[in-house]
């Protein structure tokens, strides 16, 4: 099928088709990939989005600037499957924190946002259905200290419970907080974070906030996969598509990662699978951790390349 062929095609057939299937290969990729990493009694997430820039002469429909188009892809990531477990496509004006309306929230469950979701209308919400959040503050946050943890571990520099003061946040958020100031050695960095887990160890509350790197290189991988050049159809219905058949490969080299008990990242394997599409070599014998650094040895680019010819 020619690549103008496919675009006609993408036009007509209806995305939900490969939404569904998207959704389908995610239940089975997070089933076999459930893990209890942190170890909190319920699954971890985290939340973020990523714009994926489009060419405005040519799709007309995502503009969101004066001569700027795009989508946002708005990925609930789980953390300990390394799999998303939720999509929501908006064009790219839509404000980050609205999107939030949109997750499938679960009772006991942890989520981790960063710095540009401090919605506190929309983080009680998370608080009344019992569930938790860690999120980095901002810098102008306006509270008042209740009482402080004296006995803090390494590299804690302040562990408090708090108030919100701001007019608006005291009435968006009425309750407890806790607010911890953490010192990252690697990064030589200090890092604010608030959350609702009042009794979660300040380093376990450090340790996921720094796992949100799984949901970056998730982005990473998909901003490679959808480059404009490479859109298989203009319309929203044909991007929509790509997009959900992006989440389902992704999903599938989850599952082949899973079983065959790699030794090497999903990433990693990405990157091999995307030189290697017409390769007749045993996919064990390719995927091989001790073959990896020769494979990476033959692309300057260190992205995953999976469906690029």
């Amino acid at each position: 099928m020619t690549l103008s062929n496919l675009s006609k095609a993408n036009t007509n057939r209806d995305y939900r088709i490969f939404e569904e299937f998207a959704y389908y290969m995610i239940g089975q990729a997070r089933a076999k990939r459930i893990q209890d990493v942190f170890e909190l009694g319920g699954n971890v997430y985290a939340f973020d989005s990523t714009t994926i820039d489009l060419c405005l002469s040519v799709y007309e429909w995502a503009r969101f600037r004066k001569a700027k188009g795009g989508v946002k892809i708005h990925t609930l990531y789980d953390l300990e499957a390394q799999v998303p477990a939720f999509i929501h496509i908006t064009e790219a004006s839509v404000n980050d924190v609205r999107a939030m309306d949109e997750i499938p929230y679960e009772p006991g469950a942890f989520y981790v946002f960063d710095r540009g979701y401090n919605d506190f209308k929309r983080l009680r919400i998370i608080s009344e259905l019992e569930s938790f959040f860690v999120v980095r503050a901002k810098t102008n946050l306006q509270f008042k200290a209740v009482r402080w943890k004296r006995r803090m571990p390494e590299n804690v520099l302040s562990d408090s419970f708090v108030r919100l003061t701001g007019y608006a946040s005291e009435k968006k958020y009425p309750g407890l907080l806790r607010r911890i100031v953490f010192y990252d050695k690697e990064q030589n960095r200090e890092f604010t974070f608030l959350t609702n887990a009042l009794t979660l160890d300040a380093l376990k509350v450090a340790l996921l906030y720094k796992n949100r790197w799984q949901i970056e290189l998730f982005f990473k991988w998909m901003k490679q996969h959808l480059n404009i050049q490479r859109f298989w159809g203009t319309t929203e219905n044909a991007v929509r598509i790509q997009i959900y058949s992006a989440v389902t490969a992704y999903c599938l080299v989850a599952i082949v990662h899973h079983d065959l008990k790699l030794e090497c990242s999903i990433h990693e394997a990405l990157q091999i699978l995307g030189m290697s599409l017409m390769d007749t070599t045993p996919i064990r014998t390719l995927l091989d951790k001790s073959n990896y650094k020769d494979v990476k040895e033959q692309t300057d680019n260190s992205e995953p390349l999976l469906f690029y010819s």
